[in-house]
C-alpha cells in the first residue's frame, strides 16, 4: 500500500512543479498585476535577482492599462490550468500567465534607448503584422512585403505609421513562435507594451500600456543575456501561484 501512495504524491509533486515556473536562467522579470480578471487596470514592477538569490525592484511600481475586458490565460511559458478559458483573436483580453519578452518595433522620431541584443524594427510602410486567421501560415507573425502595403488585405494587416500609442512598441511573446507548438490560429496576436492612450485614461485591445516614460525606462533596462520574462496575472492568482510557480 506504501508504493502506490508514495507513487501518487511523487505523481502530483511534479505536475505542480511543472505546470509553471520562471526559467532557470531567468534573473529579471516584467511584473503587472491587477484587481481581477475583469479589471483593466494593472500595476507594473520590473525587478531583478541578485546575486544572493533575492528579487529587487528596479522600476515601478507604475500604472498601466490591460484589454477592455480584463485578462483571461493566455499562451507562453505556462501550463494553463485545465478546462481554463483561455485568449481568443478579438476578445478584448490581455493574456494572463507568464511570457518571453521580445524584439522592439518603432516609429517614434525619438531613438529608443535599448540593449544591442534587443532587435529594433524601424516600421514601414512594407511592414505587416498578421492577425487574420483565414491565413494560418502567416498568423501572428511579422512580416516585411518587397513592396509598399497596397491590397486591401495588406493595408488591414499593415504595422500603424501615425499613431502615437503604437510608436514604440515591445513584443509580448503570447502565442509566437518564440513558444514551442506556437502560433495557433484564432488564439490571439499582435500582443505588446505599447504607449497608452488618453495618459491611461483608455483601455487598450489585449496590450498592455504605459506611459511612454515609464516604457522608455523598462526598455532600456531591459538585458536579453538575463532571460527577462512578463508576468501577468491577478493580484489574487498571483498571490496563490507565488510559491508553486517560484515567482519573484
Amino acid at each position: 500500500m506504501k508504493k502506490p501512495l508514495v507513487l501518487l504524491i511523487v505523481l502530483v509533486l511534479c505536475s505542480c512543479v511543472s505546470f509553471a515556473q520562471l526559467p532557470v536562467n531567468c534573473s529579471q522579470a516584467v511584473i503587472g498585476t491587477a484587481d481581477g480578471w475583469d479589471s483593466s487596470v494593472v500595476s507594473l514592477s520590473l525587478v531583478e535577482k541578485q546575486a544572493n538569490g533575492q528579487w529587487v525592484r528596479i522600476l515601478g511600481p507604475v500604472q498601466g492599462r490591460l484589454g477592455r475586458a480584463g485578462l483571461v490565460w493566455g499562451l507562453g511559458l505556462h501550463a494553463n490550468p485545465r478546462g481554463a478559458i483561455t485568449k481568443r483573436e478579438g476578445d478584448g483580453r490581455s493574456p494572463a500567465g507568464i511570457f518571453r519578452i521580445g524584439g522592439l518595433w518603432t516609429t517614434h522620431k525619438t531613438p529608443v534607448k535599448h540593449h544591442h541584443n534587443i532587435p529594433e524594427v524601424k516600421v514601414g510602410p512594407r511592414d505587416l503584422w498578421v492577425s487574420d486567421p483565414s491565413q494560418p501560415h502567416l498568423y501572428n507573425r511579422h512580416i516585411r512585403l518587397n513592396h509598399p502595403a497596397s491590397t486591401p488585405w495588406e493595408l488591414k494587416e499593415q504595422m500603424r505609421q501615425t499613431d502615437y500609442a503604437h510608436s514604440i512598441k515591445l513584443l509580448i511573446c503570447h502565442n509566437t513562435q518564440e513558444t514551442p507548438g506556437r502560433p495557433v490560429v484564432g488564439a490571439g496576436s499582435s500582443i505588446f507594451f505599447h504607449i497608452w492612450r488618453r495618459d491611461g485614461a483608455a483601455p487598450t485591445a489585449g496590450c498592455t500600456s504605459m506611459a511612454e516614460p515609464n516604457l522608455r525606462s523598462i526598455i532600456a533596462r531591459l538585458d536579453p543575456t538575463r532571460n527577462p520574462v512578463y508576468i501577468l496575472l491577478p493580484r489574487a492568482e498571483y498571490a496563490r501561484l507565488r510559491s508553486p510557480w517560484r515567482l519573484p
